[in-house]
C-alpha cells in the first residue's frame, strides 16, 4: 500500500471511530492526522526479532525494555535468530537482564522455530487468528504479547487490552474513577472494530498530551 492509500485508509478509519465513540472522537480531534506509528521503526522488522523484542518487554517499563533489548542485541550481534539464542547460555542471556521466565520463553520460541513448528517469517502473511493460535502455544506467550505483535505488524484490529499503558489511557480519556481491567477495555473496544489498532494508537498517544 502506498503512502497516499495509507493516509486515505487512516482517514476513513478515523471517521468511523469518531462516529462510533464520542470520547474517542474527542481524542482524535485533539491529535488530528499524525504519525502514530513512528515508534515501530525503532523495532526489528524481521518477525523473529520482533517477537524477541516484545517478549523482552513483558511486564516491565518501556525504558527497561529498551535497555535490556539493547544489551541482548550487543550479546547476539548480528545473530538475532533462533540459532543465535540457542548458542548462548542461560547465564549469558540472564546477564543481559532477562528473567528466568523470559529466557525459557525465548528458548521455547527458538526451539519451535528451529524444528519448523513455528515459522516466524510466515507469520507476517498469516491471518490474525492463525497468529494468535500459533503464538499462544509458545511458553510464556499470552494475549498481551500476541496483540502487541499484531499491532506492530500493522494489523488493523489488534487490541492489547491488558496493557497497563492502554488501561491508563482509557481511565484518563473516559474519566473513570478506577483503572479498568482488560475485560472492560475489551468491552469498550467492541465499538472500535475493525479499527481497534488505530483506536489503541490514539489512546496510547493521549498519555503524552500536554495538560
Amino acid at each position: 500500500m502506498d503512502e497516499l492509500d495509507k493516509k486515505q485508509q487512516d482517514g476513513s478509519a478515523r471517521a468511523l471511530l469518531s462516529r462510533a465513540d464520542p470520547v474517542l472522537a474527542r481524542v482524535i480531534a485533539r491529535q488530528g492526522a499524525v504519525d502514530l506509528w513512528a515508534w515501530r521503526r525503532a523495532w526489528p522488522a524481521e518477525p523473529f526479532g520482533l517477537l524477541v523484542r516484545i517478549i523482552v518487554g513483558q511486564q516491565i517499563s518501556t525504558e527497561a525494555a529498551h535497555a535490556i533489548f539493547a544489551r541482548l542485541q550487543r550479546l547476539l550481534g548480528p545473530d538475532l535468530s533462533p540459532g543465535g539464542i540457542a548458542r548462548r547460555s542461560d547465564d549469558e542471556l540472564r546477564g543481559a537482564g532477562l528473567s528466568r521466565a523470559k529466557v525459557a520463553a525465548l528458548r521455547d520460541l527458538s526451539a519451535r522455530a528451529t524444528a519448523g513448528e513455528l515459522m516466524p517469517a510466515a507469520l507476517a502473511t498469516s491471518s490474525d487468528d492463525q497468529i494468535r493460535r500459533r503464538l499462544l502455544a509458545v511458553r510464556g506467550v499470552g494475549a498481551w504479547t500476541v496483540e502487541v505483535f499484531l499491532l506492530t505488524l500493522g494489523r488493523d484490529d489488534a487490541l492489547p487490552a491488558g496493557d497497563v499503558g492502554l488501561r491508563r489511557a482509557v481511565r484518563a480519556a473516559y474519566g473513570l474513577d478506577h483503572l479498568p481491567g482488560a475485560g472492560e477495555v475489551e468491552a469498550l473496544g467492541e465499538s472500535w472494530r475493525p479499527h481497534r489498532s488505530l483506536a489503541a494508537a490514539y489512546l496510547y498517544r493521549s498519555l503524552h498530551e500536554s495538560p
